[in-house]
This record gives C-alpha cells, sequence and structure tokens, in this order.
C-alpha cells in the first residue's frame, strides 16, 4: 500500500499522538490559524503542516484562506469510522465484564 493511501486513512491518520492533539484543539475551538496551532507544539510550521496535511487526507481537516492565512477546523464525521469499529467489540468487553460480575458473586456466596 503506498504512503498516501495510508495518510488517507482515518485509521492512520489518528495512530499519531500529535495528530490527535491537533484533532483535540480544532475540537475545542471553530476554526484556528496555523500558527495557533503551531505555538502548541515543540516542532516547527512545516512540521504541524505535515500533520495537518494528512488530516486533511483522511477527511478530518478542512481548511481555507482567509487573506495570506490558512484557517482549519475539524471535520469529524470520518471518525464515525473509528466509533463503528470500536463499538462492534464493545461486545466483548461486556460479555467480560459479566462474567466478571458472575465470578465475583459467586465467590461471595
Amino acid at each position: 500500500m503506498s504512503e498516501n493511501k495510508l495518510s488517507r486513512d482515518v485509521f492512520s491518520a489518528i495512530a499519531d499522538p500529535t495528530r490527535r492533539q491537533l484533532i483535540h484543539l480544532l475540537a475545542e475551538a471553530e476554526e484556528l490559524p496555523l500558527h495557533d496551532l503551531t505555538v502548541q507544539f515543540p516542532m516547527g510550521r512545516t512540521a504541524v503542516s505535515k500533520h495537518l496535511t494528512i488530516l486533511k487526507e483522511a477527511g478530518l481537516v478542512l481548511d481555507r484562506k482567509v487573506g495570506r492565512e490558512t484557517r482549519f477546523r475539524l471535520n469529524a464525521s470520518p471518525l464515525r469510522e473509528i466509533q463503528d469499529w470500536v463499538s462492534f467489540y464493545s461486545k466483548y468487553w461486556s460479555m467480560n465484564m459479566m462474567r466478571l460480575n458472575q465470578l465475583l458473586e459467586e465467590e461471595e456466596e
């Protein structure tokens, strides 16, 4: 699979902690310019831009130009794919919790 194809995958896009932090910052604000995002990280503007590009390719971030400034905002709808995937496996957690509860009740008796 090519690097470009991987960067459009939502799971791959959120795998990096810096990108998850960018998502978090954008979720808290309606829209932020690149400068305001960059100052939140111990890296340069180019590195933050690369992370934002990966998020854009995954459809998680939208951008627009305002004069000479680029502003970014979150598009959370692709996160639904992750929520659906986790939800599918939550039935296993529920079953394990029920088993643990039964074990604890049996030990009490």
